[in-house]
């Protein structure tokens, strides 16, 4: 069954609050705001959201400590981060802390849409256009089962239709959407060396941008949750000057 998707638009000037808010509505999309992070927490907790845009400039709690917060409690909302001034010490950190994507104010609010889609593709709740599948249900396959569909690794288990990965004691290990999808490129392609731009083309597509870290943010974050020992990692490996291999063998389930 078809819905609207609904985002949660997370910033303390009211200008832009009610601008985004009007732009998106137009595209279809059910939006809500708030000014700051106390606002931000009582609308999650009262409501369903697929995707929140959080300027990392607010009052009193700032956007990077938001978005910790929302990680630290397992939330795997997508966020995108509106950051100052495009320092990329702001963005960096930002993925660090658990945001999916990040945009440079000022911004055309096309640009900010094109992001949204994106995300919201790669989170898997749809084309991203407004109105899609409820967010994070799998969607049934031709033969009605999911066999083939999750990829096994040493006791791990990544299912890539609810775009889940468990440990071998079974407890679901929270991802963002950039995470998953880099694992399941690297596990897809176990045992073979691929570049920091094979792996941004195959995680954000034509949606990368020259000199972008964000693969290495994301290596480091999977390293922190899927490696006994993040700095002697097992699974994902560094080949000196060539770029990054998945060591572990896989198998489909």
């Amino acid at each position: 069954m078809e819905r609207t998707f609904h985002l949660l638009v997370v910033d303390d000037d009211r200008e832009i609050r009610d601008l985004l808010s009007r732009f998106l509505k137009n595209h279809g999309y059910r939006v809500d705001t708030a000014a700051d992070g106390r606002r931000m927490f009582e609308l999650l907790a009262d409501g369903r959201y697929d995707l929140v845009v959080l300027d990392l400039m607010l009052p009193g709690e700032d956007g990077l400590s938001l978005c910790r917060r929302l990680r630290a409690q397992k939330i795997s909302l997508p966020v995108v981060m509106l950051t100052a001034l495009g320092e990329e010490t702001d963005r960096i950190v930002g993925l660090e802390v658990g945001a999916d994507d990040y945009i440079a104010k000022p911004f055309n609010p096309r640009e900010l849409l094109a992001r949204i889609r994106a995300v919201l593709r790669r989170a898997g709740t749809g084309a991203g256009t407004g109105a899609g599948t409820n967010a994070g249900e799998p969607q049934a396959t031709a033969a009605g089962n999911s066999r083939g569909n999750t990829l096994g690794f040493s006791g791990w288990r990544l299912d890539l239709l609810r775009r889940e990965l468990r440990s071998p004691d079974g407890l679901l290990v929270t991802l963002t959407s950039g995470e998953f999808d880099l694992l399941v490129a690297l596990a897809e392609r176990a045992g073979r060396v691929l570049s920091r731009d094979q792996l941004l083309d195959l995680t954000r597509g034509r949606e990368a941008l020259p000199c972008d870290r964000s693969i290495d943010v994301l290596l480091s974050r999977l390293r922190r949750k899927i490696e006994t020992d993040p700095k002697q990692p097992g699974f994902i490996k560094t080949v000196r000057g060539g770029g990054y291999l998945f060591a572990a063998p896989v198998e489909r389930l």
